[in-house]
C-alpha cells in the first residue's frame, strides 16, 4: 500500500513539475527567423507581427534576418532548430516551391513541408508587375508586346531562384510565350533597389515592397496577379483582364518545428492570433498596402497543402537552373 501512495505521489509530482514548466513558458526571448532580407514583404509583416506577439507573450520576440537560396536557407535553419518553441519562422510562399525545386535541382532538401507545422497566415496578396516611373511601358500589353519582339532583352529581378518573384514571372512569361532575363538578388529588397537604380527593369512583388516607391512617382505597376482589382491599386488592371491566363499570391506565415509540444505550440497561435487582431498591426500592414488577411492553424494548413500541389508543376515547367 505505501508503495503505491509513493507511486501516485510521485506521479502528481511529475504532472504537476511538467504543467509548472509549461505554464512558465516562454521564460526567455524567442527568436522569430525572417528568411530573407530587410526590406521585403516578410520582413515588412513580421517587425509589428513580432512586436505584438511580445506583448501577448511577456517575452521579446526578437527578429532575425537569414537570407540566401530564395528563402531556403533561414527556412532549414527553423525547420532544423530545437523545437522548443523559442524559434518560429515567418515565411512566404516561397516555402512550398523550394523542396520541389531541390528536387528538380538533384540535391538534398534543405527541409521538407512535413518538417514545419503552419501557425498562422497574416497575408495573401497577388504579386503587381512594377517597372520605373521613367520606363517606355505605360501598359501591360506595350511591355509583353516589346518582350516578345525582343526575345531576352527585357530583364527582371527577384528574391532569388524560384523565388516568390522569380515564380509569377515565370507562369506569365509561359502563358505570353515570350522569354525574358531572370536576375536572382538575396531578397525583395536588394532587387526594389536594383530596379530603382536602373540596373534592372522590372519585377514582380507583393504590393507592400513597391507602394512607398509608387506613391513617391518612382515606380508604375502595369498589372497584377489576382483576380479582383487591389484596394491599394484600384486603377490596375489584373493580368485576366488584359487577356493573360496568369494568377499568383504571395502570402506570409508562421511556422513552427513539426515536433514542437502541443501546449506550447497552442500558445504561439494564440499569440499569433492576437498579433493578427491587433489594431497597431493591422494598421501598419494596411498603410503598406498588403491587408492583413488571417487563417488559423488548421485552415491556414489546407491552404499550403494546396498552394504547394499546384507549385509543383510551376517548378517541373521552369525546370533546372545553373
Amino acid at each position: 500500500m505505501k508503495r503505491r501512495t509513493a507511486l501516485v505521489a510521485s506521479i502528481l509530482i511529475s504532472a504537476s513539475s511538467w504543467c509548472a514548466a509549461q505554464a512558465a513558458w516562454p521564460s526567455r526571448s524567442i527568436t522569430m527567423i525572417v528568411p530573407f532580407p530587410p526590406g521585403g514583404l516578410a520582413d515588412l509583416v513580421a517587425r509589428p507581427v513580432a512586436e505584438a506577439m511580445s506583448r501577448d507573450l511577456g517575452q521579446p520576440v526578437v527578429i532575425e534576418n537569414r537570407a540566401g537560396a530564395g528563402g531556403g536557407i533561414g527556412m532549414g535553419a527553423a525547420a532544423k532548430a530545437k523545437p522548443d518553441g523559442y524559434t518560429i519562422l515567418l515565411a512566404l510562399s516561397s516555402l512550398t516551391v523550394i523542396p520541389e525545386a531541390d528536387v528538380v535541382l538533384g540535391r538534398a532538401p534543405m527541409f521538407t513541408l512535413p518538417d514545419l507545422r503552419p501557425i498562422a497566415r497574416f497575408t495573401a496578396d497577388p504579386t503587381v508587375l512594377a517597372v520605373r516611373a521613367d520606363a517606355p511601358w505605360k501598359t501591360l500589353q506595350a511591355f509583353m508586346a516589346d518582350a516578345k519582339a525582343r526575345p531576352g532583352a527585357i530583364n527582371y529581378g527577384s528574391s532569388g531562384n524560384y523565388g516568390t518573384m522569380h515564380v509569377p514571372m515565370e507562369i506569365l512569361s509561359q502563358v505570353a510565350g515570350v522569354k525574358m532575363t531572370h536576375v536572382p538578388f538575396t531578397g525583395a529588397g536588394p532587387a526594389v533597389v536594383a530596379l530603382l537604380g536602373g540596373q534592372i527593369d522590372a519585377v514582380s512583388s507583393g504590393p507592400a515592397t513597391v507602394l512607398q516607391h509608387i506613391k513617391a512617382g518612382k515606380l508604375r505597376v502595369l498589372a497584377h496577379w489576382g483576380n479582383e482589382r487591389l484596394a491599394s491599386m484600384p486603377e490596375v488592371p489584373s493580368m485576366k483582364e488584359t487577356g493573360y491566363n496568369a494568377e499568383y499570391a504571395q502570402w506570409s506565415g508562421m511556422f513552427i518545428p513539426q515536433a514542437t509540444p502541443e501546449p506550447v505550440a497552442q500558445r504561439l497561435r494564440a499569440a499569433a492570433r492576437f498579433a493578427a487582431q491587433d489594431a497597431r498591426v493591422k494598421e501598419v500592414i494596411q498603410n503598406a498596402g498588403s491587408p492583413v488577411l488571417y487563417q488559423d492553424s488548421a485552415d491556414f494548413e489546407k491552404y499550403v497543402q494546396a498552394d504547394a500541389k499546384r507549385m509543383v508543376d510551376v517548378v517541373k515547367r521552369i525546370g533546372k537552373l545553373d
